[in-house]
């Protein structure tokens, strides 16, 4: 039995609230279980509205007392929120509330980490402060007083008043209430200024524990790069006389991007060279940014309601991505926004959780802060910028920052100001926004004096609830090689709008060799017959970097494939092709590094399971071990002199250069250990002087054996630093040998700093166990029930994240019958739990019909 279930929201039923807020005062006095909250609210009448009945979001809150115009009154309370008659007229609304942070295991609204107050409200956590209309689209300025005995006290806004144990906070721009924030604590900041393009001089601090003291530099770096490259880029200048940064330890997100004081996952705030990877200063660059940029796309900017998230979510996604681009190498920061994007979102559009980029309907909104939203939301906006260009996409930008600031807005006003500005028709493209799945893009051609003929044919198979799909515009690059590897058409975008369509290329000496595609210019599946000689072709002649990198990747696919259904040996042209590319110093570090990941184990599954082929989890990992161990001894000429030199010179940098030359270096590191023991591993782990060559010779010596001293050794070294642990943890729970993995998680749940409540340290370990596929589809049920086990305990104190960890399960239908059975009484028992949440409820629910739709 779960609990009552919400009502579905539809997006067709939208109405504005009754009323508009034109100023928020809140006193909070903290106190760990007797925070009490008052709120002056001025209210006036929405002309804009039909409906003017009162309801105030409320959860989980004890009512003191309630006022209208000073006069007290006692509002009929649900436990959804409370309502009451009130004036047709302006009034002012008056409630005091008492709440418990330190019991709020939930993390949502205002609770404790580690003796710290703070609050999260995204998406509908204020309702747990106070009694409020919680929606996006109600936006006021807030004026705010704290009182508590902690030194630090930090809301929204500037700065206006502070005394011995308290401080008062003004943010003068409206905003709706899921950017409210609020932290006290025991904190030290990391502080700088910057002067924005307007001539405003900005008080920068990233505030930290103090035992943190020193790991906030790059952060505070990130955010001054972000400041700089937003007025350079968009033209958009800071707002406020502060924007402060704090670390939480205990958070459910990676980051919140509440109006000038953003709250971070501590991971991705956090870092020294001793501490943290290459890729943890990467996701700390591009997270600061991220939650930065949502000042202009997010906060000044807003959503009507939260079917449009991808407004906020996916616009911001896009400008991150060009950031990192233009901070990093735009090639490599391109194939990696790809791998994620079929990694998570194409795992999740073709299966159970397909939904649209802004959805018709939901249940529960924290389970829509998905793939879909943000990278496949970015992926439209990547496409739409194609389609009008950059000085049409510049311009349509000025226009929506000049029209709807203070605003909260929709998918249509975003698309309108495109068509203003361009004078593009995008009917079509919209659907996008409303059509869930990948398109499939078929491809054949021929050839015939001179003139060579593509044609097109694009199809999005059914989703759960969409069986029947219309053509969308599909911006697809190309470019055509000469077949002795010459450019003869340079990057063409083709837009594909009907089902079935025609390019014509004339006036060739030969037939070309097509590079289709390019840049990844839109998020579809590309279907073409091609043989394994034309993709090394690729590999080795195409001037884009993205197809270059695809064709090896392509290649390596169909090797691994054939060695799962065929038990055949890597093609030797493969190996040839891929030691060329290795050996080119032309190329990015960081791109050859690329060249040799292999295809993941969930990614061929998911390719067997298109052609019609039952997945064998333990297959595919067998068929992955053999080609690592085949590459590493047809490569092995090159693998000491590559390891020597790319040794980085100099003390550690984060940057991309030495980032490039350490990731190619522990991928020859990683080869060299399946042909050594692990014996120049074992050496690397031991020198190494940073977290990145300390992490990564750990990993090799766990995948090729060996590991456990190193563990220990690495256990007693970093024991106290909370973040490096999960490293620690998560890596054993992610490389454990498939006939291992269910008992090694099993140990390090039972581990005395396994804090389960931590959701950093709960997704390294069951979310590492998760991503072993082998480990995980264990054919005794065995991994399935361990998940399964951990979701039910966490969903009763922290449903959000239980929620958003049982994806892990998105793809149980795809495996044989047996596996299936047992995944999906794993489900039901989930399912069965007294109590469950509405976020699991509704995540196993939609799970579970995967199952019935596939049988």
């Amino acid at each position: 039995m779960t609990d009552a279930a919400p009502q579905p929201v539809f997006l067709k039923d939208y109405t504005p609230f009754g009323f508009l807020v034109d100023q928020v005062e809140l006193n909070v006095h903290l106190h760990p279980t007797a925070t009490r909250v008052r709120a002056k609210i001025a209210f006036r009448p929405n002309p804009a509205a039909r409906d003017r009945r009162f309801f105030l979001h409320g959860e989980d809150l004890t009512l003191i007392s309630a006022a209208i115009d000073g006069t007290p009154v006692t509002p009929e309370i649900t436990p959804e929120g409370l309502s009451c008659p009130v004036p047709e007229a302006p009034f002012t609304w008056e409630a005091e509330v008492e709440i418990a942070p330190a019991e709020n295991t939930a993390l949502e609204g205002l609770y404790m980490s580690n003796g710290m107050y703070c609050t999260q409200c995204e998406a509908e956590g204020f309702r747990k402060i106070t009694f409020y209309p919680d929606r996006p689209d109600v936006m006021a300025p807030f004026r705010v007083r704290i009182d508590g005995d902690l030194p630090v006290l930090l809301s929204n806004g500037n700065p206006v008043a502070q005394g011995a144990g308290w401080a008062e906070w003004n943010d003068p721009w409206p905003k709706p209430s899921y950017l409210f924030a609020l932290v006290a604590g025991e904190l030290v900041a990391t502080s700088d200024r910057f002067t924005t393009s307007e001539g405003r001089e900005v008080a920068l601090n990233v505030w930290v524990r103090p035992a943190d003291q020193g790991k906030a530099d790059y952060a505070l770096d990130s955010l001054i790069r972000s400041m700089k490259w937003d007025e350079e880029v968009y033209g958009r200048a800071y707002d406020l006389d502060v924007f402060n940064i704090v670390a939480v330890d205990d958070f459910n997100m990676g980051a919140m991007e509440n109006k000038g004081l953003n709250v971070f996952n501590s991971r991705y705030v956090l870092a020294s060279p001793e501490t943290a990877t290459d890729r943890d200063y990467e996701n700390i660059e591009r997270i600061i940014a991220h939650e930065y940029f949502h000042n202009w796309t997010g906060d000044r900017i807003t959503c009507r309601d939260w079917f449009q998230l991808s407004l906020k979510e996916g616009l911001t996604v896009f400008r991150d991505s060009q950031f990192s681009a233009d901070m990093r190498s735009a090639a490599v920061k391109r194939i990696e926004d790809v791998m994620t994007l079929r990694a998570r979102q194409f795992r999740e559009d073709n299966g159970p959780l397909a939904h649209p980029v802004r959805p018709e309907s939901y249940a529960e909104i924290n389970n829509f802060y998905t793939a879909t939203v943000y990278e496949k939301g970015a992926e439209v906006i990547g496409m739409l910028r194609r389609l009008v260009g950059p000085e049409g996409y510049a311009r349509a930008l000025d226009l929506y920052f000049a029209r709807h600031d203070g605003q909260a807005c929709t998918i249509e006003d975003w698309l309108q100001v495109f068509e203003e500005a361009t004078g593009r028709d995008l009917t079509r493209f919209k659907r996008w926004y409303s059509q869930a799945g990948t398109p499939r893009v078929k491809v054949t051609e021929d050839f015939k004096d001179g003139t060579y003929t593509l044609h097109l044919e694009q199809k999005t198979p059914p989703t759960p609830g969409q069986d029947e799909k219309l053509p969308q515009v599909i911006p697809l690059a190309l470019g055509l090689l000469s077949p002795n590897g010459d450019e003869v058409l340079p990057t063409t975008v083709i837009e594909l709008t009907e089902a079935r369509q025609e390019a014509v290329f004339e006036g060739l000496a030969a037939k070309p060799v097509p590079s289709l595609l390019r840049g990844f210019s839109a998020p579809v599946i590309l279907e073409r017959d091609s043989t394994p000689e034309e993709r090394a072709f690729l590999l080795a002649h195409d001037t884009d970097p993205f197809n270059k990198w695809e064709a090896g990747r392509s290649l390596a696919r169909e090797v691994l494939i054939a060695m799962v259904t065929e038990d055949a040996a890597p093609a030797p042209a493969w190996l040839d092709a891929l030691a060329a590319v290795v050996r080119d110093e032309a190329l990015d570090p960081a791109f050859r590094a690329l060249a040799l990941r292999l295809p993941g184990e969930d990614e061929l599954a998911e390719a067997l399971a298109d052609r019609g082929a039952v997945p064998d989890p333990l297959a595919i990992h067998a068929a992955r071990e053999r080609v690592k161990t085949a590459v590493a001894r047809h490569l092995d000429p090159l693998w000491a002199g590559l390891y020597a030199q790319m040794a980085c010179p100099g003390p550690y940098s984060p940057g991309a250069a030495d980032a490039g030359r350490r990731a190619l270096r522990l991928a020859a590191l990683g080869y060299m250990a399946r042909l050594d023991g692990g014996a120049r591993a074992q050496a690397h782990f031991s020198a190494a002087d940073n977290m990145t060559d300390e992490i990564g010779a750990l990993s090799v010596l766990l995948e090729t054996g060996g590991a456990d001293e190193a563990l220990d050794r690495f256990a007693r070294r970093w024991g106290h630093d909370r973040l490096v642990m999960d490293k620690w943890f998560g890596l054993q729970a992610t490389l454990a040998a498939p006939e291992r993995a269910v008992a090694v998680t099993r140990a390090l749940t039972e581990h005395a700093d396994f804090t389960w409540k931590n959701p950093n340290r709960f997704r390294a370990v069951i979310g590492g166990f998760s991503a072993n596929a082998a480990g995980f589809h264990d054919a005794s049920g065995a991994g399935y029930d361990l998940v399964a086990d951990w979701l039910i305990r966490l969903d009763a104190v922290n449903p959000q994240t239980a929620a958003r960890m049982s994806t892990a399960f998105e793809t149980w239908a795809r495996y044989d019958e047996g596996r299936r059975e047992k995944a999906q009484a794993a489900l039901e028992r989930i399912a069965a739990r007294e109590g469950l949440s509405r976020d699991m409820g509704e995540m196993v629910g939609r799970l579970l019909a995967a199952g019935r739709i596939a049988a």
